[in-house]
């Protein structure tokens, strides 16, 4: 348990530096940036034993500097992230259960799927993102320290001819002489 001397010297929250899209390179972290959802698309519906299915989906995503492919993963959102209330079309979990009856439960913990998220025109906050490389090419992620939270819808206009995924990149060895 830290105590409030730690708390205030080193417990001091700082604001977040936001991240263009055309500034992300292989193999980094850490990004947080704002986005708009412009397309989304399943590509691995797997239902299994537990009560949720594993889902994970590609969503081309950007700002007005560019895109990148995003991959959601199940739950990667959370209850708090949204600034409107639950809607029916969002899968609502709660203690591995599924909850259609209670979008409003207050008694329970609710997650929102990452995926159910991803709608296209939707302004997402991606928080600790980091970049995956897929066959050679750049893909954004957010494992479980990240956080993809739902904003208000932002003002500016996607550029998409500035696709960042598109880029083939290929690691190359350098030999010193």
């Amino acid at each position: 348990m830290a105590t409030t001397q730690q708390q205030v010297a080193g417990g001091a929250k700082r604001k977040p530096v936001f991240t263009k899209v055309d500034r992300l390179k292989p193999g980094t972290t850490g990004h947080t940036l704002t986005a708009k959802v412009l397309t989304s698309k399943t590509v691995l519906y797997k239902g299994t034993a537990d009560p949720r299915p594993i889902r994970i989906s590609e969503c081309l995503l950007g700002d007005e500097t560019g895109t990148i492919v995003f991959t959601a993963r199940n739950e990667q959102g959370s209850s708090s992230s949204l600034p409107f209330p639950p809607t029916e079309s969002l899968n609502l979990y709660f203690s591995r259960k599924v909850c259609p009856t209670k979008p409003a439960c207050k008694v329970c913990e609710l997650f929102y799927l990452t995926v159910d998220l991803m709608k296209p025109g939707t302004t997402v906050i991606l928080r600790n993102s980091k970049i995956d490389m897929f066959k050679g090419s750049l893909r954004l992620a957010v494992d479980k320290w990240g956080r993809v939270e739902v904003t208000e819808p932002a003002s500016f206009t996607v550029k998409e001819d500035n696709n960042l995924s598109l880029v083939e990149y290929e690691l190359v060895n350098v030999a010193e002489k």
